[in-house]
This record gives C-alpha cells, sequence and structure tokens, in this order.
C-alpha cells in the first residue's frame, strides 16, 4: 500500500478517536478549554444538539421513535365447495345380443347403425330342423285330442275307465307343452332385439355359423348417457343421490351438459380411497356416444375458514400464531392451526374473527399487548408525545 495511503487511514482514525474522546471522555471538555481549543467544545455541543433536534422532529431512530407495521385484514375463505373429477360414459342401455342355440345364419335383417325397437328382428337362423319338430309335435296333440274325445264317448257308456279318461287327458297335456316347446325353439331361431336403440358394427355376416357365444350385434340406448367417476373421501358424505352435476365433454369443451346423481357406491375403493358415483345426463340430440370422456363438476356449501397472509404466520415454541390488532390498537398473539396454504392465502383454524386485522409486515417491533403504529395511518392519541406546558410569567 502507498505511503500516502496509510496516512491518510491513520488520520482517520485519530480524527474519528478524537471525536469519540471528546464527546464520551468525563472532563474532556475542561481539558480542551484549558489548552485554548474552545473551538472543538463548541462545535462537539453544535452536533448533539443537532441530533436532538432531528430526534424530537421524528427524524432520527432515538429511543422515543416507534416503527410502523403493516396489517392486513382477516378475511373467510371457503374451501372443498367444488369437486372436479375426470368420468367416462357409457350409454343408458347397452346389450350384447347372442342366439339362443347354434345355427347357421340365413339373414342378417339390420345394418350397422340403423335404430330399432324392441323386438324387432336382428337375424335368422336356419331352421328347418325345428319347422319339422313343430308339425310333428302339433300331428301328436291332435292324435291326443282325438284319443280323449273317444274316451269320453266310451266313458258314456261305462265302456272306459276313469282311469283310462285321465291318462288320456294326461297325454293330451303333454301333447300341448310339446307343441309350445317347439314352437318356441323355432320362435328363437329368429334373433330379436331386447331393446330399443342403436345398432352397432356388425361381426357376423349371413353363411357364418355361430354358437350360443358368438356376438351377433350391439345394442346401444343413447337417449341418456350415464357418467361414471371417483370422487375423494372427503366428499363421501356430502355426495347423495339426486344433486345437481355438470359435465363438459372433453371432445367439445365448449358445451356444458346438465345432470343429476344417480347411484352412489356403499363404499370406498381402499386401494385408491375413492367412491365411485353414477351420474345421469341427457343426450336428446344423440351427440354423445359410450365411452367419451367427461370433466365433471359439483357444487357444495364447503367449509369456511379464516384467510391471513402467509407473511402472517409466525412460529414459535408451542406453534404457529399471528399477531392480531385488537380494539383497541393492541397486539395480541393469537394461536392458529393451518388448514390449507395457498399461494396467496393461508386457511387457519382460530379463534379470530373476519375483519380483525393482522401483522404482516414489521413484526420484529411487535410484543405483547404493545400499542402499535399502523402504516399510512394516524397514530392514536396515546401514542402521540405530549407537549411540554409552557408557564406564563405574572
Amino acid at each position: 500500500m502507498a505511503a500516502w495511503k496509510q496516512f491518510l487511514i491513520a488520520a482517520v482514525i485519530l480524527v474519528a478517536a478524537a471525536v469519540a474522546w471528546v464527546r464520551f471522555f468525563p472532563g474532556a471538555p475542561e481539558m480542551l478549554a484549558g489548552w485554548g481549543m474552545e473551538w472543538a467544545v463548541a462545535a462537539t455541543s453544535k452536533s448533539d444538539d443537532t441530533a436532538a433536534g432531528e430526534r424530537r422532529r421524528g427524524g432520527g431512530r432515538g429511543p422515543g421513535a416507534q416503527t410502523a407495521v403493516v396489517t392486513q385484514p382477516v378475511v373467510p375463505a371457503t374451501i372443498n365447495d367444488k369437486l372436479s373429477a375426470i368420468g367416462t360414459g357409457r350409454a343408458d342401455k347397452s346389450v350384447v345380443v347372442k342366439p339362443y342355440s347354434a345355427g347357421r345364419l340365413t339373414e342378417l335383417a339390420v345394418a350397422s347403425g340403423s335404430r330399432i325397437r324392441a323386438g324387432d328382428v336382428i337375424a335368422r337362423l336356419d331352421a328347418d330342423t325345428e319347422e319339422i319338430a313343430v308339425d310333428r309335435a302339433r300331428i301328436a296333440m291332435a292324435d291326443a285330442e282325438a284319443r280323449v274325445e273317444r274316451i269320453k264317448a266310451l266313458r258314456s257308456s261305462n265302456t272306459a275307465t276313469a282311469v283310462q279318461m285321465t291318462e288320456a287327458e294326461l297325454a293330451l297335456e303333454n301333447a300341448r307343452l310339446a307343441v309350445r316347446d317347439a314352437e318356441l325353439a323355432l320362435q328363437r331361431r329368429s334373433i330379436v332385439a331386447p331393446i330399443s336403440g342403436i345398432v352397432g358394427i356388425l361381426p357376423v355376416e349371413a353363411g357364418n355359423y355361430v354358437t350360443t357365444e358368438t356376438a351377433i350385434a350391439t345394442l346401444d340406448d343413447r337417449s341418456s348417457i350415464i357418467v361414471d367417476f371417483w370422487v375423494p373421501e372427503r366428499y363421501a358424505s356430502a355426495i347423495t343421490v339426486g344433486m345437481p352435476m355438470s359435465a363438459t365433454s372433453i371432445a367439445r369443451p365448449n358445451q356444458v351438459f346438465e345432470g343429476a346423481v344417480s347411484a352412489v357406491d356403499n363404499r370406498l375403493d381402499e386401494a385408491s380411497r375413492t367412491l365411485h358415483v353414477r351420474a345421469r345426463i341427457g343426450n336428446p340430440d344423440d351427440t354423445l356416444r359410450a365411452g367419451m370422456s367427461f370433466q365433471v363438476s359439483m357444487r357444495f356449501a364447503g367449509d369456511t375458514y379464516p384467510s391471513v397472509d402467509p407473511l402472517a404466520i409466525q412460529w414459535g415454541a408451542d406453534g404457529a400464531f399471528v399477531w392480531a390488532i385488537g380494539e383497541d390498537g393492541r397486539a395480541k398473539r393469537t394461536p392458529v392451526r393451518i388448514v390449507q396454504r395457498n399461494t396467496e392465502n393461508v386457511l387457519i383454524d382460530a379463534d379470530i374473527r373476519a375483519g380483525v386485522e393482522v401483522v404482516t409486515e414489521g413484526i420484529h417491533v411487535v410484543r405483547e399487548g404493545a400499542e402499535l403504529l399502523i402504516a399510512g395511518r394516524e397514530p392514536a392519541a396515546s401514542a402521540m408525545p405530549t407537549p411540554l406546558a409552557s408557564g406564563s410569567g405574572s
């Protein structure tokens, strides 16, 4: 380091030491006056008077100055008042049609995408064997009827016994049942629609051999759509059958469909801790399809808690607390329990009502029961310095 820099630093240190000695060493002013240096004493006194004047004007940070704090009011906030979930839609009724017996398809009476009613014929199987069985059963029934008539005639002349009459009548009833059985087998060679709906893509063609496990067609009744979705367990006690809901199709985000809860499961899924809920929405224009995904929304009363600024939360040995401003303008330490922490606010459970102000900045100067100066407000009368009474000479 250059010599002139060392000399300058040493001079500054000596001057600072001399000023400190003059101001704080007892008897220093008298010693300076004895040495003929009254100007140093006068300069020191003037500096002290200037500092005292600044403190009286509030410009300093002396013992009498009070630091202002920033507060914000407590506001109510509601949580758990809205549910949003992803659901999957399916047709109100959906049936996979299979034949009652095996055989070869001779005719498909519908086309893919056609709308049919319950009872309409979808397809037919070969029925030669069943037609023969019906004819044979009818011949047997006619023979049984004729035998009963003969027995009745013989019975009138006491030629036939009562037992023979009973056996003939029983044979007739069995013949009638055989006819019904054969007719039912013939009827089931025609595959009919069990519900009204729209036919899906047909997986078979005329001429295919089908069994009882072969799917002939799929029918969907899309007059309304059932939406299955799962909700967190905290909503389990709040959801009931008949509650309104709204659903937005992912494919149609600008169109909202209104509906209602149609079924609620009686238990939660143990793996996901969610509850299965089923809702029904109308589909009068047939714009929705089974398998579509939906954004489901529901509204609830929710839970209301006091909300404060995150800066207001402080921590102590006994947990979280806030500095609340009482009606008298004094600080009160209020313990809180954090319910939910968000980016812009913190929901708390505490003995504090909405509208009460809590300290968010300047917390380092707050003490229990201290009267605070709030930034942007006039200080309370008790916080104002009391002016000195001026006496009047007589």
